[in-house]
């Protein structure tokens, strides 16, 4: 099969690791890829939200198959395009990407299907929204109705870091068209998992657990961001909590997503709150998570592809993922000054001796090539430095071994990932 994959970060480098890795594929290419990528795939130079410059190149190299990474193109109707061309692809049509674009039209189709999550409203007001807060009290959670890279949740620890929050999105617009509507939400109490599935419209299949860590700085503090790292299994995803996320939310949404007339294919990312009252739902995300990829690409036995190609065709009733039973963590390098204003060019060195660990794999995230073949940083989130060991703790250590031999004084990292797993605060 020809492939390709659309996007440009750490989680299309894990896709590509492991799509290359198949004996069903026979030429991969990526779209745009970055220099770690360059060493699975063919990169060539069309940006993940080109969807008609993508259309036409899957055209050109008669490409067999699309896998698409980020949730942009997702939202922006890539597979809708592709399928109008004929060309399948793993991921779901506009419509149903509607789950991740749009809070509110997630948290309403949760209303209208009893999905468990956190009560909410929505406003398109600015000062309805802080007439609301203001009855409501603390702890509050707002949120931008639409796209902003993971970054677009605020959890105010006043009233007035709320109402300046409200004023942000809707008013200064600090994330553009997708603060014009925002929901407000009730704070959820627990232990958040990061909880995936994939599905062909009818069939759900989960995957194995994961666990992020959003802020910026240790012991889960600073600002939220992309993912500074991730760890699979999660000590918190027992069966019974599986069972349970399966049968109230999972299940039920793909159900609902058929009766709307949007059959969901793909994945299905959930953002779960363990709460005292059991499972809730915080978001959905349409894609696979980003870093929580990596330490399941690294963990996952089976052949990844069929599966992606199964949940295109309908097929997933006959499949079971095989897993690993080693722990993997990553642990996300990235500019200073992440998720703020950061540079872009500062040289990396010392991958190589990294990379030649026993048990580390690197995967690249925003990184380029010099014209003297020098790697240079050029993102936010710039390398994921992902272990695979007997347990969580031994990743752990493996990975931070790992970072310890990277000269790139431009970067930062947290040294806690993983410390939920471990018991302690890192």
């Amino acid at each position: 099969m020809r492939i390709l994959v659309v996007g440009g970060g750490g989680r299309e480098h894990a896709l590509c690791w492991s799509i290359a890795a198949s004996p069903l594929c026979d030429k991969l290419f990526c779209a745009p890829g970055n220099a770690g990528i360059a060493e699975q795939a063919e990169c060539v130079p069309i940006a993940a939200d080109g969807i008609d410059h993508l259309v036409e190149f899957a055209r050109e190299q008669r490409i067999d198959f699309v896998v698409v990474g980020p949730e942009g193109p997702l939202v922006l109707g890539l597979v809708d395009r592709l399928a109008e061309a004929g060309i399948p692809a793993f991921g779901p049509s506009a419509a149903a990407a509607q789950l991740e674009g749009s809070k509110g039209f997630m948290k309403d189709l949760c209303r209208r299907y009893e999905i468990p999550t956190a009560i909410y409203e929505r406003f398109r007001e600015a000062e309805a929204a802080k007439t609301y807060v203001a009855s409501r009290g603390l702890p509050i959670v707002v949120k931008a109705d639409g796209l902003a890279a993971g970054k677009g949740v605020v959890i105010p620890g006043t009233l007035a870091e709320a109402m300046d929050a409200i004023d942000a999105m809707m008013a200064d617009r600090v994330f553009g068209s997708a603060g014009a509507e925002v929901v407000i939400e009730e704070y959820l109490e627990g232990e958040e998992l990061s909880f995936f599935a994939l599905t062909d419209g009818r069939t759900a299949l989960p995957l194995a657990s994961a666990q992020d860590h959003k802020r910026a700085g240790d012991g889960d503090t600073g600002p939220n961001t992309g993912g500074m790292g991730a760890y699979s299994p999660a000590p918190a995803a027992t069966s019974v909590v599986e069972s349970e996320i399966m049968g109230s939310i999972i299940r039920p949404t793909v159900a609902a997503m058929a009766r709307e007339g949007a059959a969901f294919k793909g994945v299905l990312y959930a953002g779960v709150m363990l709460t005292a009252s059991g499972p809730k739902l915080l978001e959905y995300n349409v894609r696979f998570g980003d870093p929580e990829c990596q330490v399941l690409c690294v963990r996952l036995m089976s052949d990844l592809l069929p599966a992606l190609v199964a949940a295109h065709d309908g097929m997933l009733e006959q499949f079971d993922l095989r897993w690993l039973p080693e722990a993997a963590l990553t642990v996300v390098m990235a500019a200073q000054g992440y998720p703020g204003s950061y540079a872009k060019g500062s040289e990396i060195r010392g991958l190589e001796a990294a990379g030649k660990i026993p048990g580390i794999t690197i995967f690249h995230a925003g990184t380029r090539r010099s014209e003297d073949g020098r790697l240079l940083a050029d993102g936010g989130r710039v390398l994921n430095v992902t272990a695979r060991a007997s347990t969580v703790g031994a990743a752990q250590s493996l990975a931070y071994r790992a970072v310890d031999l990277i000269d790139w004084p431009e970067g930062f990292c947290r040294r806690d990932i993983g410390w939920r797993a471990l018991g302690g605060r890192g």
